[in-house]
């Protein structure tokens, strides 16, 4: 019963069912999700002499150091590009994986204070965590161009498919994002395994390499790593590199696995992530 005067009342109440994903509550959130994307890339680069320049300082770096140790060194093929241009294309989707993976596994730890004073869809806070890694994304694939023009590479229709193939690495680091978000908040363990797990899929991935090194018994085993068929996509669709229908199927399929996955586990944890943390 209401009294005319009476300021509204917000009721919040369990729902009465398990929901998979409740995609119109996320979008009334918005605002929050865009404000925790907005914070997250601003702490990024505090207090940082050069802030967004580590963007462009981080890849260079890496691609200087695989290009001395895996083509100087150990005389690896790269499937006929450059071999410089060659890494910095695998290297900058994997960046944006491993770096939204460590983010969103954190997330939840980071925003412990906030998850348990407000209410809101507790998702946004991986989501933010990965989204507010675009602008690096963007940074690297603008190096990338730059490279491009550097070497005098050809590009043709194939960069069409470069979107799809960035949006299936999203997803990857999305699924496997929210199933180590809520995982890490149960097993401490995760947060500490998770930099020599991403050491290892570094390794595991077609980054220093092209997938036509690895022996053909090991083949489907590799190709259950999603970002391999990202990688090899992405280069794929600039270069026009050999990519193997087969292997990208699969990554494809893991990839959505990961999705439904990470989104089953984490719905099914949100309600105790509070108390846990």
């Amino acid at each position: 019963m209401s009294v005319e005067g009476d300021p509204a009342t917000l009721v919040i109440e369990a729902s009465k069912r398990w929901r998979f994903l409740d995609i119109r509550e996320l979008w009334a959130y918005r605002e929050v999700v865009f404000f925790l994307v907005w914070r997250d890339f601003k702490v990024r680069y505090r207090q940082t002499a050069i802030g967004i320049a580590w963007a462009v300082i981080q890849p260079m770096l890496t691609v200087t150091i695989f290009t001395i140790l895996f083509s100087r060194l150990a005389k690896l093929p790269s499937d006929g590009v450059p071999y410089p241009l060659f890494a910095l294309a695998g290297l900058v989707p994997w960046v944006f994986f491993s770096q939204g993976v460590t983010a969103a596994t954190n997330g939840m730890m980071n925003n412990q204070d906030l998850v348990k004073r407000i209410y809101f869809p507790r998702l946004a806070i991986p989501l933010a965590a990965i989204f507010s890694g675009f602008a690096d994304l963007l940074i690297g694939l603008l190096l990338l161009v730059l490279m491009i023009l550097f070497y005098g590479q050809d590009i043709g229709l194939n960069i069409l498919a470069l979107p799809l193939f960035l949006a299936l690495g999203t997803a990857a680091a999305i699924g496997i994002g929210l199933i180590l978000s809520a995982a890490n908040v149960r097993f401490r363990d995760v947060g500490h395994a998770l930099p020599f797990a991403l050491q290892i899929a570094l390794l595991a991935t077609p980054i220093a390499y092209p997938s036509s090194v690895l022996p053909e018994h090991w083949r489907l085993f590799y190709n259950l790593n999603p970002m391999v068929g990202v990688v090899d996509g992405v280069r794929w669709s600039l270069f026009g590199t050999p990519i193997v229908p087969e292997a990208l199927l699969i990554s494809i399929v893991t990839t959505l696995l990961a999705l439904v996955g990470g989104a089953y586990y984490f719905r099914h944890n949100e309600r105790s992530l509070a108390d846990l943390l």
